[in-house]
């Protein structure tokens, strides 16, 4: 329920902060994170699978129905109001059959994002993938119209992305070499 509050609520305020906010919560690629964390912290794949989507599918309803209810409607880069993009029972329609496609294995992909090593690091790579590759198609296609402060958020998100990948790779082959090291390997007993 949270990330559709914060998604839907954030956008009714005109400061820079609650914009950058709306930005980050109604972007893909933080839904597919939940979904991807519900998935990693639970042990039954099947259950991980089964709550990622009935979260997203959550988030979605209290999303649109707080945009429906919200007395204040989004402004524009031009400065009138931006269109509503259809009524509520269709977006959440449309989001929640989105959320049971992508949510289910989302949630499978990050119970298997748990496994060890280099053959959990796939898994492990996919919110910061989708979220480099979402903020590169924004990047060059919305940032326009998107209001101010997108560039700067989406470039941000990008960059985060882009640390977080290589986090995760670094600690993956650190765990690795570790490992396969040995006991005593650099401590200087032969």
């Amino acid at each position: 329920m949270a990330i559709g509050a914060f998604g839907a609520l954030a956008g009714n305020s005109d400061t820079a902060l609650f914009h950058a906010v709306s930005l980050v919560f109604s972007g893909g690629w933080s839904w597919a994170c939940f979904a991807f964390l519900v998935g990693c912290f639970r042990q039954s794949k099947a259950e991980s699978a089964l709550l990622a989507f009935l979260g997203l599918a959550i988030g979605v309803a209290v999303y649109y129905a707080l945009k429906a209810l919200s007395p204040v409607k989004p402004i524009g880069v031009d400065g009138t109001v931006a269109p509503s993009g259809g009524d509520s029972w269709s977006q959440i329609f449309f989001w929640g059959t989105l959320a049971f496609l992508f949510g289910a294995p989302l949630g499978l992909f990050g119970n298997l994002a748990r496994i060890p090593g280099v053959a959990g690091l796939p898994f492990r790579l996919l919110v910061p993938l989708i979220a480099y590759f979402e903020t590169t198609v924004r990047l060059d296609v919305e940032v326009a119209s998107a209001g101010p402060g997108a560039g700067s958020t989406w470039s941000a998100i990008r960059v985060l992305a882009v640390l977080a990948a290589m986090v995760l790779v670094g600690h993956t082959v650190w765990g690795w070499r570790t490992r396969h090291d040995g006991p005593g390997v650099g401590s200087g007993s032969g």
